[in-house]
């Protein structure tokens, strides 16, 4: 991990160590919340937006073995008729968009209250910070998140939705982009409410007094995508970046595209790392996560090394095939010459 320019970490083993299961989790999780951090320079292209580092959250499911304490914990998706064969472990991840390096993690059960993507999501937000802008898709929207993201001084740029399915974006006022501001009102605002603050909110004189911890102002980002099957449906974007000189609404709409490199990493975790439809080892709960895990400081690794080698020749990660890379480091691994003695 040197060669990657990242601090190496004493995992405490000591002397005795005697494998993985004495290990546990806790010490791998620690080595990767330690070690995964952005690694994206400022010329790395395609990871930045108006001086700001790109990155997504978004969740993918785990196949792990049948056991009878996995299925106790992680639980089936799908329900009692319609069950999956397998036990799932949900992971949420925070990714750098430009490099797909995950640099965040939280893993949980597949079922159970508190355990869906926008819940777990919420244990990512603490790692956003001033410089960022936070891509993600409509099922994480919500008052509490949206607070959560933009208090910590990153900017989102989120598509309008939520678990709630739509909401209601008023125009506050049209911006010459074809943008508009609009207000995001707290959870449970009552209608009266919500007319006196909308009214605050279009006269600029009295914006400023709105209280925060009731709503906000957002820009709304509004286009169609006309080689889609639902081609009717217009996208709307929210976003925190008020000011279309800084960020103009076309900008935004390429940028949030640049989401599906998320979906994209995800696949190479559980495709070229894990293997096609391959089923995780572990069969006690903490073994899966230490597992999990692993398969994150790989993919971090891997990744971390695909960014550097492409900014240094001055083109676009996304262009350096992530399963040849695969190949090759598997290759040199099992060269015993690739070593010294």
């Amino acid at each position: 991990m040197g060669v990657l320019g990242c601090e190496l970490v004493d995992a405490g083993f000591g002397g005795d160590y005697a494998g993985p299961a004495a290990v546990g989790a806790e010490p791998v999780r620690e080595v990767f919340e330690r070690v995964a951090r952005p690694v994206c320079g400022v010329l790395t292209r395609g990871a930045w937006l108006a001086g700001r580092r790109l990155v997504s959250v978004d969740g993918s499911e785990l196949d792990v073995p049948d056991s009878p304490a996995n299925a106790e914990f992680f639980g089936y998706a799908g329900g009692a008729t319609r069950r999956s064969a397998f036990p799932k472990a949900r992971l949420v991840t925070l990714v750098e968009t430009g490099s797909r390096a995950p640099i965040g993690a939280v893993i949980g059960p597949v079922v159970g209250k508190g355990q869906g993507e926008q819940s777990l999501a919420r244990g990512l937000y603490p790692l956003l910070e001033p410089g960022m802008l936070l891509l993600a898709d409509r099922n994480f929207y919500g008052w509490r998140d949206w607070c959560a993201a933009t208090d910590t001084g990153a900017d989102v740029l989120w598509r309008a939705g939520g678990a709630g399915g739509a909401i209601a974006l008023p125009v506050v006022q049209d911006l010459p982009d074809g943008s508009y501001l609009t207000v995001v009102y707290a959870s449970r605002t009552r209608p009266s409410e919500r007319d006196r603050i909308l009214a605050l909110a279009r006269d600029p004189a009295t914006r400023a007094d709105i209280d925060p911890h009731r709503a906000r102002i957002a820009r709304v980002v509004s286009y169609q995508v006309t080689d889609r099957a639902d081609n009717d449906e217009p996208i709307s974007l929210l976003t925190s970046i008020l000011d279309p000189a800084d960020a103009p609404a076309a900008v935004l709409a390429e940028a949030y595209h640049q989401r599906w490199d998320h979906e994209t990493s995800n696949g190479q975790l559980k495709t070229h790392l894990r293997g096609p439809g391959r089923v995780l080892r572990s069969k006690s709960p903490a073994m899966v996560t230490q597992e999990i895990y692993g398969y994150l400081l790989t993919h971090y690794a891997i990744s971390a090394l695909i960014c550097q080698a492409a900014t240094e020749a001055d083109i676009d990660p996304d262009q350096v095939k992530f399963h040849r890379t695969v190949r090759i480091l598997r290759r040199r691994v099992q060269d015993p010459t690739a070593f010294s003695p």
